[in-house]
């Protein structure tokens, strides 16, 4: 979801955006109009999660799937002959397992925990790095499964690095112990097709000699994320995003905010006779809220939440289905969901007669 004042906004400047003449989609990459509103989408950016000035801020393609290659490729990998590096991945759900699978690739990838065993109910306790860790890997929050990292692990001198794009921007975040963080938008930053990657400067440069150019994190650092044409449109609305943020008071009303609303979805659940919240409480996710009927015959719990889908559907409650590799029911209320939307779901959740 965006917030409707960004989609006004970037209505109102469809075919002429800042006075240009032109709307942002049609705008060289190169030009000095669009090269003004990359500029101001990095500042506006470092001003809300206070990046420090040592850190390089990244606007990418290919989604946080691509950074599961990029990150043990510049990180991890090295030249033909080199003994290979390893790398600590921490297990918490679908996109922690296919990163640790990607990564396999390029290093030795050691399982540090895993909570497979309740089905990603939980964060477990994180192991210290190996010595020889070339950095250590974690899902910040987990769509699927409706957990998050209350607590990050303790790294030391070993890069802490973390798929935030779920949770990325709505609540405040220390940058500084991380050694890189990398986030599709399309959660709570701006529309599909930009990746944000924040990275330690000092980690640039590491890739092997045989890397494509076009996955070297230094390579696009040079070139201020313009070595090859961004999604300039997608950038954009992070800008107006960006703003909408700061607006609002920056990230500690965001978390306010957000804090309030999975607090009531989750009091609605807590309380419900028929549905209950499927991650335990101590690390439960603002962003995501998996539930499920409390129905313990399989047959009859798939049809209670098949009509409770559709009837929540026919009372305006859409995209509530749980992630197909896990099944249930999943309300996910990023940033721009408004209160009064997850007020509407716990009425129509206290209302439902599954009968």
């Amino acid at each position: 979801m965006l917030p409707l004042e960004v989609l006004k906004a970037a209505g109102s400047e469809i075919t002429c955006a800042h006075g240009t003449g032109q709307s942002v989609m049609e705008m060289s990459h190169r030009s000095r109009d669009f090269i003004k509103i990359i500029e101001r989408a990095e500042a506006l950016l470092r001003e809300i999660l206070s990046v420090p000035e040592d850190y390089t801020v990244l606007f990418l393609q290919g989604g946080a799937m691509l950074q599961f290659s990029m990150v043990p490729l510049n990180l991890g990998a090295v030249n033909a002959g080199e003994a290979r590096k390893k790398a600590t991945y921490i297990d918490t759900g679908v996109w922690a397992g296919k990163a640790a699978e990607e990564a396999k690739k390029y290093v030795d990838v050691r399982i540090g925990a895993s909570s497979k065993d309740k089905n990603y109910s939980y964060i477990p306790a994180p192991p210290p790095p190996q010595n020889e860790d070339s950095f250590y890997h974690i899902c910040l929050n987990n769509t699927i499964f409706g957990t998050v990292w209350n607590e990050l692990p303790e790294t030391g001198a070993v890069p802490l690095v973390s798929d935030a794009s779920s949770c990325l921007l709505s609540e405040p975040l220390d940058v500084r112990r991380f050694g890189l963080i990398y986030a599709g938008a399309q959660k709570n930053l701006g529309p599909a097709g930009c990746t944000l990657v924040i990275i330690r400067s000092e980690l640039l440069g590491g890739a092997p000699d045989w890397t494509p150019v076009m996955l070297r994190y230094d390579i696009h650092a040079k070139e201020k994320s313009l070595f090859n044409t961004p999604p300039c449109w997608s950038i954009y609305i992070m800008s107006l995003v960006f703003e909408w943020i700061l607006k609002l008071g920056g990230l500690p009303e965001m978390a306010k905010r957000n804090r309030e609303k999975a607090a009531a979805l989750y009091e609605a659940l807590e309380n419900s006779p028929v549905f209950r919240p499927t991650a335990e409480k101590q690390f439960r996710s603002l962003m995501n809220v998996p539930f499920v009927a409390r129905e313990e015959n399989a047959e009859k719990r798939a049809a209670i939440e098949s009509r409770f889908l559709n009837e929540a559907a026919a009372a305006g409650l859409i995209n509530l289905a749980g992630h197909r590799l896990a099944g249930g029911l999943r309300a996910s209320i990023y940033n721009a969901m408004p209160i009064e939307g997850v007020a509407a779901l716990v009425k129509f959740i206290k209302n439902f007669d599954p009968k």
